[in-house]
């Protein structure tokens, strides 16, 4: 071969080289990366290509697959009563992808978990239609139902959690969308997601567990909480040394109360009445590092997830002395979602221990078989049990004799605690405050519900209207009526 021929035919050689290096790069090293690329229509052809598996809630499901009559998408995603469940269940959408469950379990329900490799595999041989698998949640129906009709035209949330196990039981968002509107392909589905997305009153944000609030007077029960584990107070009912004018630290100023009898009023008194001065100096007097530590324990300034992602909730780790103090009434920089406040009293209702908030039960195959189980697990121990037995005695005061009247059950043999808030924000507060109540409910078995209930606002009521007990409070009722009422 003469040295022309045989330097075109190294330069092919290598040629033919490269595009075998760049087909086995393509193929092996970036193939998850090119199948999980949002811009590779394939792979959303594939997920609806046959039925998706469903979501269920007390055993029965809340989701569904029909025929779209599309050339690339075989199947389209229903949802029964899919406003009052998107905040669980997410969406699935041929144009728009899936979120939440719908995403996390993606998987499962369109069968392509590895785990349901022997039912596709044995599907090829029987000629069965593949099918996804099924995920189970936690989610009690008539509390959930309780929660989104409580909130109604309401804009706010509710969380409801199983002390004991950490199930969660009821997650609504209001206002919400129907995950239907934008399931398809087509141009109404581009239009409903289009007008979701402008909505200024934001349906499809989950404020249950992706909004962060002031939680006002209801964070006063972790205040307590730092103060009888730091032995700041040992007896609930001893008066405190805390003067009508208490001034806030670093500050000129008075801490104002809305209502009266707070000058050196107990721990349970105030409370009771929410005294701002008791619990500011509270506060104070139990230190930054001591109330940041606690409110860690009660899984402030970390993400949870249920296995959606929550945000943080936040306790300032860097306030000065008069930070610390208006930190610890729920205002300056404190603010949570409703998961968080939902665990801080389920932790309270469960003589201190707080256990990890889930709402996936197990994943089942299309056959029924069980994939996975969720098993309870502890998240930490915030308090002692002799300091829960203490916060709850006065939270079931707050119920019977204070501001938290409203949520209380009336049933036989069931002890209601609770605390309301209502949270100021805004440029010199001058927007319209946020409402809050949290509660459990107790038997002689133990609780079975605790629940946090935010009204971010209330159309139509006048501001001086808005409180915890006044709007938040008979939600929350009904959501542990509910749970109750499955019980009995």
């Amino acid at each position: 071969m003469n040295k022309p021929l045989r330097r075109v035919a190294i330069f092919c050689g290598l040629l033919i080289l490269a595009l075998l290096v760049r087909d086995n790069w393509l193929q092996y090293v970036r193939a998850d990366e090119l199948n999980a690329h949002p811009k590779n229509r394939r792979v959303t052809i594939e997920r609806y290509a046959s039925e998706r598996g469903n979501i269920i809630v007390d055993g029965k499901p809340i989701t569904g697959s029909v025929d779209s009559g599309d050339e690339f998408y075989a199947y389209k995603r229903t949802y029964v009563d899919g406003p009052m469940w998107a905040p669980v269940t997410g969406y699935a959408s041929q144009a728009f992808d899936a979120s939440q469950i719908e995403k996390i379990e993606d998987g499962i329900l369109t069968g392509n978990d590895d785990r349901l490799f022997f039912d596709r595999t044995l599907s090829m041989f029987t000629g069965e239609k593949k099918k996804g698998g099924d995920v189970v949640t936690t989610l009690n129906g008539a509390a959930q139902k309780a929660a989104f009709k409580g909130l109604g035209s309401k804009t706010g949330a509710v969380v409801a959690i199983e002390p004991s196990t950490g199930k969660i039981l009821a997650l609504a968002s209001t206002p919400s969308y129907d995950p239907a509107s934008f399931a398809g392909y087509h141009n109404k589905d581009s239009e409903a997601w289009n007008a979701l997305e402008k909505d200024k009153n934001k349906p499809k944000l989950n404020r249950a567990l992706r909004e962060i609030y002031p939680p006002g007077s209801v964070f006063k029960v972790v205040t307590a909480a730092a103060a009888l584990e730091s032995g700041k107070v040992t007896d609930i009912n001893a008066p405190t040394d805390t003067p009508e004018g208490w001034k806030i630290p670093l500050s000129t100023k008075e801490m104002v109360n809305h209502a009266s009898g707070c000058a050196n009023a107990s721990l349970n008194k105030a409370l009771e009445v929410s005294c701002n001065s008791v619990f500011a100096k509270l506060g104070d007097d139990v230190g930054q590092d001591k109330m940041v530590e606690t409110a860690e324990k009660f899984g402030f300034n970390a993400e949870q997830f249920v296995p959606v992602r929550a945000v943080s909730s936040v306790f300032d780790k860097n306030a000065d002395r008069g930070g610390n103090a208006l930190s610890s009434i729920g205002q300056f920089n404190t603010a949570t979602t409703p998961l968080q406040m939902a665990m801080v009293t389920a932790a309270i209702a469960n003589d201190g221990k707080l256990m990890k908030p889930y709402m996936i039960d197990e994943l089942r195959a299309p056959n029924l078989d069980v994939l996975e189980k969720t098993e309870p697990s502890e998240l930490s121990r915030p308090v002692s049990p002799e300091t829960a037995q203490k916060l709850q005695q006065m939270m079931e005061n707050v119920v019977s004799n204070g501001t938290g009247g409203n949520a209380d059950v009336n049933m036989d043999g069931v002890k209601v605690g609770g605390k309301t808030g209502t949270a100021q924000h805004g440029e010199k507060n001058a927007k319209r405050p946020y409402a809050w109540f949290i509660s459990y409910a107790k038997t002689a078995d133990g609780s079975p519900v605790a629940v946090a209930v935010v009204v971010e606002d209330s159309a139509g009521t006048n501001r001086e209207d808005i409180t915890g007990g006044g709007l938040a409070a008979p939600i929350a009722k009904a959501v542990m009526k509910a749970v109750l009422k499955g019980r009995s």
